[in-house]
């Protein structure tokens, strides 16, 4: 399986728990030359003032641990 689909794999486990709080990630890039992910954080996270303690502790890490190839993940 591709690394993006294994990326988007993880990303569907993740969005039940941020659509519950009025918000969604959406994969918007993938540079495996840099094993980095670009995610756009929609909804409620756009203005949520605990939005990147969310990219980074929940998102990030979840994809790193799944994903070895991702070393990090920024919203654009």
């Amino acid at each position: 399986m591709a690394t993006i689909e294994r990326i988007e794999e993880v990303l569907e486990t993740i969005r039940p728990a941020i659509r519950m709080d009025g918000g969604d990630v959406e994969l918007v890039a993938w540079d495996a030359d840099r094993g980095r992910v670009e995610v756009r954080l929609m909804g409620a996270c756009e203005a949520c003032p605990i939005s990147m303690f969310t990219l980074k502790e929940g998102i990030e890490q979840r994809l790193r641990a799944s994903v070895p190839e991702v070393l990090t993940v920024d919203a654009i």
